[in-house]
Protein backbone atom coordinates (compact mmCIF):
# COMPACT_ATOMS: atom_id res chain seq x y z
CA UNK A 1 0.00 0.00 0.00
CA UNK A 2 0.96 3.29 -0.66
CA UNK A 3 0.28 7.23 -0.80
CA UNK A 4 0.75 8.78 -4.01
CA UNK A 5 2.90 11.47 -2.19
CA UNK A 6 4.87 9.12 -1.01
CA UNK A 7 5.74 7.88 -5.11
CA UNK A 8 6.52 11.52 -5.42
CA UNK A 9 9.14 12.24 -2.49
CA UNK A 10 10.86 8.47 -3.95
CA UNK A 11 11.17 10.36 -7.22
CA UNK A 12 9.31 7.68 -9.10
CA UNK A 13 7.92 9.16 -12.19
CA UNK A 14 4.54 10.11 -13.32
CA UNK A 15 4.79 7.76 -16.14
CA UNK A 16 5.96 4.41 -14.46
CA UNK A 17 3.19 5.34 -12.03
CA UNK A 18 0.23 5.53 -15.30
CA UNK A 19 2.10 2.82 -16.98
CA UNK A 20 1.78 0.48 -13.61
CA UNK A 21 -2.18 1.48 -13.37
CA UNK A 22 -2.83 0.75 -17.01
CA UNK A 23 -1.39 -2.40 -17.12
CA UNK A 24 -3.11 -3.80 -14.06
CA UNK A 25 -0.01 -4.01 -12.04
CA UNK A 26 -0.90 -1.29 -9.77
CA UNK A 27 -4.55 -0.57 -8.39
CA UNK A 28 -5.74 2.84 -7.45
CA UNK A 29 -8.00 2.14 -4.16
CA UNK A 30 -8.96 6.26 -3.33
CA UNK A 31 -7.43 9.54 -5.04
CA UNK A 32 -4.30 9.66 -2.91
CA UNK A 33 -3.71 5.72 -2.32
CA UNK A 34 -2.68 2.65 -4.46
CA UNK A 35 -2.12 -1.02 -4.04
CA UNK A 36 1.21 -2.92 -5.89
CA UNK A 37 -1.11 -5.89 -5.75
CA UNK A 38 -4.18 -6.65 -7.26
CA UNK A 39 -7.27 -8.41 -5.53
CA UNK A 40 -9.31 -7.75 -2.45
CA UNK A 41 -7.82 -5.91 0.47
CA UNK A 42 -6.76 -7.88 3.66
CA UNK A 43 -7.13 -6.51 6.81
CA UNK A 44 -3.61 -5.02 7.11
CA UNK A 45 -4.29 -3.17 3.69
CA UNK A 46 -7.22 -1.92 4.65
CA UNK A 47 -5.77 -0.31 7.94
CA UNK A 48 -2.75 1.07 5.58
CA UNK A 49 -5.36 2.49 3.20
CA UNK A 50 -7.33 4.40 6.27
CA UNK A 51 -4.04 6.14 7.39
CA UNK A 52 -2.57 6.29 4.50
CA UNK A 53 -5.51 7.94 2.44
CA UNK A 54 -5.82 10.20 5.84
CA UNK A 55 -2.09 11.24 6.34
CA UNK A 56 -1.00 13.99 8.85
CA UNK A 57 -0.43 11.61 11.90
CA UNK A 58 -3.52 9.56 11.30
CA UNK A 59 -3.72 6.42 13.79
CA UNK A 60 -5.60 3.47 13.69
CA UNK A 61 -8.12 3.68 16.94
CA UNK A 62 -11.17 2.40 18.28
CA UNK A 63 -11.69 -1.35 18.27
CA UNK A 64 -9.39 -1.54 15.27
CA UNK A 65 -6.64 -0.77 17.34
CA UNK A 66 -8.00 -3.02 20.10
CA UNK A 67 -7.77 -5.75 17.31
CA UNK A 68 -4.10 -5.39 16.61
CA UNK A 69 -3.64 -5.11 20.51
CA UNK A 70 -5.30 -8.59 20.90
CA UNK A 71 -9.37 -7.80 21.70
CA UNK A 72 -11.10 -10.96 20.79
CA UNK A 73 -14.89 -10.84 20.11
CA UNK A 74 -15.63 -7.22 19.59
CA UNK A 75 -14.46 -7.24 15.69
CA UNK A 76 -16.07 -4.77 13.10
CA UNK A 77 -15.64 -4.73 9.80
CA UNK A 78 -15.18 -1.54 9.29
CA UNK A 79 -11.53 -0.23 10.01
CA UNK A 80 -11.30 3.36 12.85
CA UNK A 81 -9.01 5.81 11.95
CA UNK A 82 -8.29 8.34 14.38
CA UNK A 83 -7.12 11.84 12.07
CA UNK A 84 -7.28 15.39 13.48
CA UNK A 85 -10.47 17.56 13.61
CA UNK A 86 -9.56 19.94 11.32
CA UNK A 87 -7.99 17.97 8.28
CA UNK A 88 -10.28 17.99 5.07
CA UNK A 89 -10.29 14.91 2.74
CA UNK A 90 -12.63 12.66 1.14
CA UNK A 91 -14.33 9.49 2.60
CA UNK A 92 -13.53 6.17 1.98
CA UNK A 93 -15.95 3.09 1.99
CA UNK A 94 -14.92 0.81 4.75
CA UNK A 95 -13.17 3.16 6.66
CA UNK A 96 -14.72 5.25 9.71
CA UNK A 97 -12.68 8.30 10.50
CA UNK A 98 -13.13 9.56 14.37
CA UNK A 99 -12.20 13.01 14.19
CA UNK A 100 -10.36 14.71 17.45
CA UNK A 101 -8.40 17.50 18.99
CA UNK A 102 -6.22 15.62 20.58
CA UNK A 103 -2.23 15.62 19.87
CA UNK A 104 -2.50 12.48 17.77
CA UNK A 105 1.27 11.74 17.92
CA UNK A 106 0.63 11.82 22.10
CA UNK A 107 -1.49 8.88 20.99
CA UNK A 108 0.39 6.51 19.30
CA UNK A 109 2.17 3.83 20.15
CA UNK A 110 5.30 3.95 19.80
CA UNK A 111 6.50 0.45 20.58
CA UNK A 112 4.63 -0.89 17.52
CA UNK A 113 5.89 -4.85 17.37
CA UNK A 114 3.41 -6.16 14.44
CA UNK A 115 5.17 -6.43 11.08
CA UNK A 116 3.35 -4.37 8.16
CA UNK A 117 0.88 -2.92 10.87
CA UNK A 118 -0.01 1.16 9.86
CA UNK A 119 0.91 3.13 13.41
CA UNK A 120 -1.89 2.19 15.50
CA UNK A 121 -3.09 4.46 19.00
CA UNK A 122 -2.10 3.04 21.97
CA UNK A 123 -4.72 0.83 23.34
CA UNK A 124 -6.47 2.50 26.19
CA UNK A 125 -7.34 6.01 24.39
CA UNK A 126 -8.61 3.70 21.72
CA UNK A 127 -10.95 1.70 23.70
CA UNK A 128 -11.64 5.08 25.98
CA UNK A 129 -12.87 7.17 22.82
CA UNK A 130 -14.57 4.44 21.19
CA UNK A 131 -16.91 4.04 24.59
CA UNK A 132 -17.01 7.70 24.96
CA UNK A 133 -18.80 8.38 21.97
CA UNK A 134 -20.44 4.67 20.95
CA UNK A 135 -24.09 4.97 20.78
CA UNK A 136 -25.10 2.43 23.71
CA UNK A 137 -23.20 3.23 27.29
CA UNK A 138 -23.45 -0.27 27.94
CA UNK A 139 -21.99 -1.49 25.30
CA UNK A 140 -18.70 0.98 26.13
CA UNK A 141 -18.96 -0.27 29.90
CA UNK A 142 -18.20 -3.96 28.54
CA UNK A 143 -15.56 -2.70 26.28
CA UNK A 144 -13.67 -1.42 29.28
CA UNK A 145 -14.56 -4.63 31.48
CA UNK A 146 -13.29 -6.73 28.38
CA UNK A 147 -10.10 -5.09 27.85
CA UNK A 148 -9.03 -6.04 31.25
CA UNK A 149 -10.46 -9.41 31.74
CA UNK A 150 -8.29 -10.58 28.65
CA UNK A 151 -5.72 -9.34 30.55
CA UNK A 152 -4.40 -6.12 27.99
CA UNK A 153 -4.97 -3.13 30.36
CA UNK A 154 -5.69 -2.77 34.10
CA UNK A 155 -8.21 -0.52 36.00
CA UNK A 156 -5.49 1.79 36.72
CA UNK A 157 -3.89 2.52 33.78
CA UNK A 158 -7.70 2.98 32.09
CA UNK A 159 -7.99 5.79 34.88
CA UNK A 160 -5.07 7.68 34.26
CA UNK A 161 -6.08 7.81 30.80
CA UNK A 162 -9.49 9.30 31.36
CA UNK A 163 -7.67 12.22 32.85
CA UNK A 164 -5.30 12.97 30.23
CA UNK A 165 -8.15 12.60 28.03
CA UNK A 166 -9.79 15.26 30.03
CA UNK A 167 -12.50 16.30 28.57
CA UNK A 168 -13.92 12.73 28.01
CA UNK A 169 -17.39 11.94 27.14
CA UNK A 170 -18.60 9.27 30.23
CA UNK A 171 -15.88 10.12 31.65
CA UNK A 172 -18.05 9.60 35.21
CA UNK A 173 -19.79 6.99 34.31
CA UNK A 174 -15.65 5.04 33.46
CA UNK A 175 -14.86 5.72 36.80
CA UNK A 176 -17.71 4.05 38.74
CA UNK A 177 -17.82 1.32 36.40
CA UNK A 178 -13.81 0.76 37.09
CA UNK A 179 -14.62 0.20 40.80
CA UNK A 180 -17.08 -2.66 39.61
CA UNK A 181 -14.31 -3.95 37.02
CA UNK A 182 -11.61 -4.39 39.96
CA UNK A 183 -14.09 -5.88 42.25
CA UNK A 184 -14.05 -8.69 40.19
CA UNK A 185 -17.17 -7.86 36.97
CA UNK A 186 -15.56 -9.02 34.16
CA UNK A 187 -18.36 -8.27 31.63
CA UNK A 188 -21.42 -6.43 31.28
CA UNK A 189 -23.73 -8.55 32.87
CA UNK A 190 -21.79 -9.47 35.47
CA UNK A 191 -21.72 -5.58 35.67
CA UNK A 192 -25.51 -5.65 35.68
CA UNK A 193 -25.77 -7.68 38.25
CA UNK A 194 -23.71 -5.46 40.62
CA UNK A 195 -25.68 -2.78 39.97
CA UNK A 196 -28.61 -4.42 40.77
CA UNK A 197 -27.65 -5.75 43.73
CA UNK A 198 -26.94 -2.38 44.98
CA UNK A 199 -29.54 -0.69 43.67
CA UNK A 200 -32.27 -3.18 45.40
CA UNK A 201 -30.11 -4.16 48.27
CA UNK A 202 -29.40 -8.04 47.27
CA UNK A 203 -25.70 -9.49 48.98
CA UNK A 204 -23.32 -9.46 45.83
CA UNK A 205 -23.25 -13.08 44.79
CA UNK A 206 -20.49 -15.71 44.32
CA UNK A 207 -19.08 -16.12 40.66
CA UNK A 208 -17.92 -18.94 38.42
CA UNK A 209 -18.14 -21.16 41.21
CA UNK A 210 -17.36 -24.63 40.03
CA UNK A 211 -20.42 -27.40 40.10
CA UNK A 212 -20.35 -31.10 38.85
CA UNK A 213 -23.26 -31.84 37.53
CA UNK A 214 -24.94 -35.02 37.49
CA UNK A 215 -23.01 -36.28 34.46
CA UNK A 216 -19.90 -35.78 36.59
CA UNK A 217 -18.86 -32.77 34.37
CA UNK A 218 -17.56 -29.34 36.11
CA UNK A 219 -19.98 -26.59 34.99
CA UNK A 220 -19.39 -23.00 36.29
CA UNK A 221 -22.08 -21.34 37.51
CA UNK A 222 -22.61 -17.67 36.83
CA UNK A 223 -23.72 -16.09 40.00
CA UNK A 224 -24.70 -18.02 43.32
CA UNK A 225 -26.19 -17.16 46.82
CA UNK A 226 -26.44 -18.80 49.91
CA UNK A 227 -29.30 -19.12 51.61
CA UNK A 228 -29.97 -18.65 55.45
CA UNK A 229 -31.32 -22.77 55.27
CA UNK A 230 -28.49 -24.18 53.39
CA UNK A 231 -29.87 -24.16 49.80
CA UNK A 232 -28.53 -22.14 47.05
CA UNK A 233 -29.84 -20.36 44.52
CA UNK A 234 -27.70 -19.94 41.29
CA UNK A 235 -28.70 -17.53 38.33
CA UNK A 236 -27.78 -17.59 35.10
CA UNK A 237 -27.51 -15.04 32.35
CA UNK A 238 -28.14 -15.79 28.66
CA UNK A 239 -27.06 -13.69 25.86
CA UNK A 240 -28.02 -13.31 22.66
CA UNK A 241 -26.49 -15.85 21.68
CA UNK A 242 -28.06 -18.49 23.87
CA UNK A 243 -31.05 -17.72 21.98
CA UNK A 244 -30.02 -20.29 19.14
CA UNK A 245 -32.04 -23.57 19.19
CA UNK A 246 -28.88 -25.67 19.97
CA UNK A 247 -27.44 -23.79 22.42
CA UNK A 248 -31.15 -22.93 24.33
CA UNK A 249 -31.36 -26.99 24.37
CA UNK A 250 -27.80 -27.32 25.49
CA UNK A 251 -28.89 -24.66 28.46
CA UNK A 252 -31.90 -26.54 29.65
CA UNK A 253 -30.18 -29.49 30.06
CA UNK A 254 -27.51 -27.63 32.15
CA UNK A 255 -30.02 -26.26 33.98
CA UNK A 256 -31.34 -29.59 34.49
CA UNK A 257 -28.66 -31.59 35.67
CA UNK A 258 -27.35 -28.66 37.93
CA UNK A 259 -30.68 -28.63 39.81
CA UNK A 260 -31.19 -30.54 42.76
CA UNK A 261 -33.43 -30.74 46.22
CA UNK A 262 -30.58 -27.69 47.35
CA UNK A 263 -29.81 -26.38 44.31
CA UNK A 264 -32.01 -23.59 42.60
CA UNK A 265 -31.24 -22.38 39.48
CA UNK A 266 -32.88 -20.06 37.76
CA UNK A 267 -32.18 -18.39 34.57
CA UNK A 268 -32.70 -14.55 32.91
CA UNK A 269 -31.56 -12.55 29.63
CA UNK A 270 -29.27 -10.36 29.80
CA UNK A 271 -31.65 -7.75 28.13
CA UNK A 272 -34.28 -8.28 31.25
CA UNK A 273 -31.15 -7.69 34.01
CA UNK A 274 -30.78 -4.55 32.30
CA UNK A 275 -34.06 -3.19 31.46
CA UNK A 276 -36.13 -4.78 34.10
CA UNK A 277 -34.24 -5.48 37.13
CA UNK A 278 -36.60 -4.90 39.50
CA UNK A 279 -38.51 -7.70 38.15
CA UNK A 280 -35.71 -9.86 38.53
CA UNK A 281 -34.86 -8.69 42.27
CA UNK A 282 -38.22 -9.12 43.49
CA UNK A 283 -37.70 -12.98 41.86
CA UNK A 284 -34.56 -13.78 43.47
CA UNK A 285 -35.98 -12.13 47.06
CA UNK A 286 -39.22 -14.61 46.95
CA UNK A 287 -36.95 -17.56 46.34
CA UNK A 288 -35.04 -16.83 49.32
CA UNK A 289 -32.04 -13.97 48.74
CA UNK A 290 -32.17 -12.16 51.57
CA UNK A 291 -32.08 -8.09 51.26
CA UNK A 292 -28.91 -6.52 52.81
CA UNK A 293 -31.75 -4.30 54.76
CA UNK A 294 -33.64 -7.08 56.01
Amino acid sequence: MLAVRQLTELGVPRGVLRHRLATGRWVMRTEHVLSTTTGELDRHQQMWLGVLHAGNGALVGGLTAGEVHGLRNWHRDDVTVLVRDEWAFEPVPGIAFFRTRRPLGALAFSRNPWRCTPPVCQLEPAVLLWAGYEGSVRAGQGLLAAVVQQRLTEPERLRRWIARLRPLRRAREFRRVLVDIEGGAQSAAELDVRRMCRTFALPLPRRQRPRRDRDGRWRFTDCEWLLPDGRTVVLEVDGAFHLEFEQYAADVRRQRRLTTTSTIVVRCTSIELRDAPASLAQDLAALGVVRSCA
